[in-house]
């Protein structure tokens, strides 16, 4: 009997071994904590599928990675700048919207924005936003809701700005008049000089501990992601958080789902790329995130307060490729951080 028994129980296991080994699988490159757990388990359930979920903390890193030989993926979630670079490169693939019957619910005045893949051809948004400033008004009570912010001499050593060229420069143009992607010499010397007026008040510049160091209370403003900050801070803490885009505006970012170049189950990531724009799956994802949503029947599902619209995103601009443009970004930026060139 035991015997009978072990056999059976060796059966049933290499069944569930066969079994799982043929599950199809999806594999995904993406921002880390970018989609609940929750909507790749039901998406798993409903296409008897695996999803491999591999994660990367910025845009070049997850390019870096691709372009060195990475093999294997299937979908991947590059910025907008990096999607038209991509597209370039021939990194992704076209798309085949027949495939994609929920595109027709994302907002039309986000897809108005969407110059860096004209038509949507190679890539789907998938989330828009912006960075913003976040104040914690048990230190600080009075201030304007401006880049100037930065200025106030109250806050020396008290506050950080992203360690992220484009962005900070995306700031200091905003506060300007400027647009985030001028190469003018004039224009950028300038918004060089208001970054190093900056850089005397602030503590240092931080991609990695922003939303720590606000929530504590050891900085009072750090310029960063909401979603980063609301994310790490429990509901006690989120109270003394204001979060705002400046009303100069700032960079605008729309991440995107593309179609990676030697995919090898395509037919499942066009599965998920829709799955993704359901829109009852949309809101699930936007009310995680508190972020504007841009599926427009999504947002009769919408159960949490966002942390800012899409109205308050009117005078944001995205960050665009600037080509060879780019090593003047570089060489001023290296001025301000290293005093060098």
């Amino acid at each position: 009997m035991k015997k009978v028994l072990s056999l059976s129980i060796l059966i049933v296991m290499l069944s569930v071994t066969i079994f799982t080994a043929t599950k199809q699988k999806l594999y995904i490159y993406n921002w880390s904590d970018y989609i609940p757990q929750e909507v790749i388990e039901k998406f798993e359930k409903l296409y008897n599928c695996k999803v491999i979920y591999d994660t990367y903390d910025s845009n070049e890193t997850m390019y870096a990675k691709l372009k060195a030989g990475a093999r294997g993926y299937d979908i991947a979630f590059p910025s907008g700048d990096y999607t038209q670079i991509m597209i370039k490169e021939g990194m992704v693939v076209p798309l085949d919207k027949s495939k994609i019957p929920n595109f027709k619910y994302i907002d039309p005045e986000v897809l108005k924005k969407i110059d860096y893949d004209p038509g949507n051809k190679y890539s789907v948004p998938y989330q828009m936003g912006s960075t913003g400033i976040a104040v914690n008004t048990k230190y600080l009570k009075d201030y304007p809701r401006s880049w100037k912010i930065f200025e106030m001499k109250e806050i020396k050593g008290k506050a950080t700005l992203l360690d992220d060229m484009r962005e900070v420069f995306g700031a200091a143009l905003k506060y300007l008049g400027y647009s985030v992607n001028t190469t003018n010499m004039e224009e950028l010397e300038e918004a060089k000089n208001v970054i190093l007026k900056w850089k005397e008040n602030i503590a240092k510049f931080d991609n990695e501990l922003f939303a720590k160091g606000v929530i504590s209370g050891e900085f009072w403003i750090v310029h960063g992601y909401g979603e980063n900050i609301f994310y790490e801070a429990t509901e006690e803490e989120a109270k003394n958080i204001d979060f705002f885009i400046p009303k100069e505006g700032g960079t605008l970012w729309i991440d995107n789902m593309v179609i990676l170049k030697g995919a090898r189950n395509v037919d499942l990531a066009y599965k998920f790329i829709d799955f993704i724009l359901e829109p009852e799956i949309a809101a699930e994802i936007s009310d995680y995130l508190l972020l504007p949503c841009i599926i427009v029947p999504a947002r009769d599902f919408i159960k949490e307060k966002r942390i800012y619209t899409i109205e308050e995103l009117k005078n944001c601009e995205m960050i665009k490729d600037l080509g060879k443009n780019l090593r003047i970004y570089n060489e001023l930026w290296n001025e301000i951080r290293f005093g060098m060139w």
